[in-house]
């Protein structure tokens, strides 16, 4: 297990550091790509959840939802977020806060048809914060999307596809003994570059 984070160990670019972590922490547990995403509305009432990261990408952090849940309107209304990812068998977390896009109707699609067919059919049957008169209901709605699509592929619905939070901030935490950890912030610079600092613990 790591113990330490040092200035040698930092990279110029710290989604080429995230992608670096993320491939140890999976190689050390499982889970590694679950992350808490909190999300505000307008005036400032948070909420958060775990999702999942499907994508580190050049400009950010990709993952995907029902634009049409608690949590894809309060993006559409305040575009600005918080990731969260901790991984307990290397003792590291990775904060990211920046604003969030949508990815273009093609990458969504792309990665809808790599899902699973029920996890297809469920993002027809669920639509995601909205009150169910019970278990029933959603289980109607899963047999209505079943015999829509039978024998055929489950096309993307609308409500459903994906994001991108493009960080501002990234701050990279390794645990150390005595609580005495060693914390590095990355913060985007005017001129697109990053500029980093070590943090107390």
């Amino acid at each position: 297990m790591p113990h330490e984070l040092t200035e040698a160990d930092l990279l110029d670019d710290p989604l080429a550091l995230l992608r670096r972590w993320y491939a140890e922490a999976q190689a050390a547990g499982p889970r590694a790509d679950a992350m808490t995403l909190a999300t505000a509305t307008p005036d400032g009432r948070p909420s958060a959840r775990i999702v999942l990261l499907k994508g580190i990408e050049d400009d950010g952090v990709a993952f995907f939802t029902n634009y049409e849940s608690r949590k894809g309107r309060e993006l559409a209304a305040n575009p600005h977020a918080a990731l969260v990812l901790l991984w307990p068998a290397v003792d590291r977390q990775v904060r990211l806060a920046g604003a969030v896009q949508r990815l273009s109707a093609q990458a969504s699609d792309a990665y809808f048809a790599t899902r699973p067919r029920g996890s297809q059919l469920g993002a027809w049957a669920s639509r995601q914060s909205e009150p169910l008169r019970d278990r029933a209901q959603l289980d109607e709605r899963l047999a209505e999307a079943e015999a829509r699509y039978a024998g055929g592929p489950v096309p993307r619905p609308p409500r459903w596809g994906g994001l991108r939070l493009v960080p501002r901030e990234i701050e990279f935490w390794q645990g150390r003994p005595d609580r005495l950890h060693d914390r590095f912030a990355y913060v985007r610079a005017a001129d697109g570059g990053w500029t980093r600092t070590r943090l107390s613990p």
